[in-house]
């Protein structure tokens, strides 16, 4: 089995971790968009940007760090013991610490304090199995780890569809059932989720001799706090714009693009099946001699299916938003979409790209990058926002990543060079910009035209690229 077939495999089956609880949570986006109203639904973005933030917090920066120790590491579950006490007990400081700044948290994020409670238990379950979980990847484990996955979400979609649908249409008579009170039962089945998923994994705790290693918690340190300064900044690049509308404009507005922002989750799918596959495939072939060519291979592919991806969601997007929003007084955001799209493909460019400064311990770069794009998001939406509405968030956005994803790019070639072929993903890439922009300003609902647009782009593509398809998939047979 050749190197690329098997990324392709591994990545399939952590897509379909992926895929086929985000196409449970599909429904979700239908069905609380028509429980809630927009205000509502602003206060379900909040609590989610806020276990954003907490999520990276909680984190700081280990589970990349025991990839890149794990990958070279001669005792590997010193490093899992490692990094696993760890976050074991910062997690529980954390608990007690937060708890106490449950105001001040809840005033930032304009969350009543009453759902902090489900906010701070979601968030410390959720951090306790990073290791577990990071630990499963390492070592290849790829369908336990999907099958864990997926039953959290299963159980978070049942408990929502029980809450927010079956009980009213049935007219079920529970005493301690409100209906006023949707968002409690949506953060409740988000909690109970994340504690079966606790217990499941909970026997990989005691698989291995539990052993802390001071100086080897020191070394993924130093390598892991970059990437929580990075993690933050992409937080607040991936959610500030929604608090920011909240805040200058109203929580209407803010629940109207936090709904047509969804309409985004077909990339987000992509980009996150790419990424639980691809960051232990870097690491595990770092030290192949043709590594830098397997990656410039995997980019451009990478970008021929996220390019296809954009144009054939904003082609045929007044379908997707009858089938993901039913409530139309969110459409008055739509036209956020595309470029929502096309920032989220940057990002996906950026994070392939990251792997010259994971690679050559250079994580600072990372944390630098992040920084830039964080600086852009709140000082471009701070000053156009006022001006220009909601929309200077969804061009803030495609700003902010296409920057970060242009400069990671230069820096790599300076320090880890990869024969990125620029010219063949430029070129897929504007096409299939202007092919989205056509079709959404000039032909929308037009399903003839818009078939014709993305046809001729996967036409132009297979016509390009199917004598290197043709010799990949022949070196996968042999």
């Amino acid at each position: 089995m050749s190197v690329l077939k098997g990324f392709v495999k591994d990545t399939a089956v952590y897509g379909l971790a992926t895929i086929l609880p985000r196409l449970m949570n599909l429904f979700l986006i239908s069905l609380h968009t028509d429980s809630l109203e927009t205000s509502g639904y602003a206060d379900n973005t909040a609590f989610y940007v806020g276990a954003a933030f907490l999520n990276v917090l909680l984190a700081y920066g280990m589970e990349t760090a025991f990839f890149r120790f794990f990958s070279k590491a001669e005792d590997e579950n010193k490093v899992y013991s490692t990094v696993l006490i760890a976050l074991t007990v910062t997690s529980l400081i954390a608990f007690a610490v937060l708890y106490a700044l449950r105001e001040p948290i809840c005033e930032a994020l304009e969350l009543p304090v009453e759902y902090f409670g489900y906010l701070l238990g979601v968030t410390i379950l959720d951090a306790l199995v990073v290791a577990p979980f990071a630990y499963l990847r390492a070592k290849g484990k790829a369908l336990r780890f999907t099958g864990i996955k997926i039953t959290n979400l299963a159980i978070y979609v049942v408990l929502n569809i029980f809450f927010l649908w079956a009980i009213p249409e049935f007219n079920m008579q529970f005493s301690w059932y409100d209906p006023t009170a949707l968002l409690t039962y949506i953060f409740a089945a988000n909690l109970a989720a994340s504690a079966v998923t606790f217990l499941l994994i909970a026997p990989d705790f005691f698989k291995i001799k539990l052993v802390f290693d001071k100086q080897l918690f020191g070394q993924l340190w130093q390598y892991g706090w970059p990437v929580l300064v990075a993690g933050l900044a992409f937080v607040v690049n991936e959610n500030l714009d929604k608090l920011l509308i909240g805040n200058m404009l109203d929580k209407d507005i803010m629940g109207a693009y936090s709904g047509c922002y969804k309409l985004a989750v077909f990339m987000t799918i992509f980009i996150q099946a790419f990424r639980l596959g691809a960051e232990p495939f870097f690491f595990s072939h770092a030290k192949n001699k043709n590594a830098p060519t397997t990656y410039a291979t995997i980019l451009k592919y990478f970008v021929v299916v996220g390019a296809a991806g954009l144009l054939f969601i904003v082609c045929f997007i007044d379908f997707f938003k009858a089938l993901l929003i039913s409530d139309s007084s969110y459409f008055k955001a739509i036209e956020i979409v595309p470029y929502i799209l096309l920032a989220n493909l940057f990002l996906g460019i950026y994070h392939n790209l990251s792997v010259w400064y994971k690679l050559t311990d250079k994580t600072r770069y990372g944390m630098y990058f992040s920084i830039l794009g964080a600086a852009l998001t709140i000082a471009l939406n701070w000053y156009f926002i006022p001006l220009m509405g909601f929309m200077a968030s969804a061009y803030t956005t495609v700003v902010a990543y296409g920057t970060m994803m242009l400069i990671s790019y230069f820096y790599g070639q300076k320090y880890y060079q990869i024969p990125y072929n620029v010219s063949r993903i430029s070129m897929y890439l504007l096409l299939a910009t202007s092919g989205a922009l056509v079709s959404f300003y000039f032909f929308r609902s037009n399903y003839g035209v818009n078939s014709i647009i993305f046809l001729a782009f996967m036409g132009l593509t297979l016509l390009l690229e199917q004598k290197e398809l043709k010799a990949i998939l022949g070196r996968s047979k042999k």
